[in-house]
C-alpha cells in the first residue's frame, strides 16, 4: 500500500488517478474510470469527483492500494 499525502482538505478520485500517474491527462480519466474497477473503503466507485479524504483506502485494479493522508 502506499501513501498519497495532500496539503488540502480533500483531493477527486480524477486527481488521485492522475497524480498516481495511471493516466496522463485529464482528460483520459473517464476513460480510465470506465475501464478499471476502483474501490474507495471497500465500495466501487467509478465518479472522477468523488472527494478522498485522510484516512481513505482506495484500491485500483492493476495499480495496488493507496491511503490518504493529510500533510501534517
Amino acid at each position: 500500500m502506499s501513501n498519497v499525502t495532500i496539503n488540502t482538505p480533500y483531493i477527486t478520485l480524477g486527481q488521485l488517478i492522475k497524480l498516481v500517474g495511471a493516466v496522463d491527462t485529464g482528460g483520459h480519466v473517464k476513460w480510465f474510470l470506465a475501464e478499471h474497477e476502483i474501490k474507495v473503503n471497500g465500495e466501487n466507485e467509478n465518479r472522477r469527483g468523488k472527494k478522498l479524504y485522510p484516512g481513505d483506502l482506495i484500491m485500483i485494479e492493476g495499480m495496488g492500494q493507496f491511503q490518504i493522508s493529510g500533510d501534517s
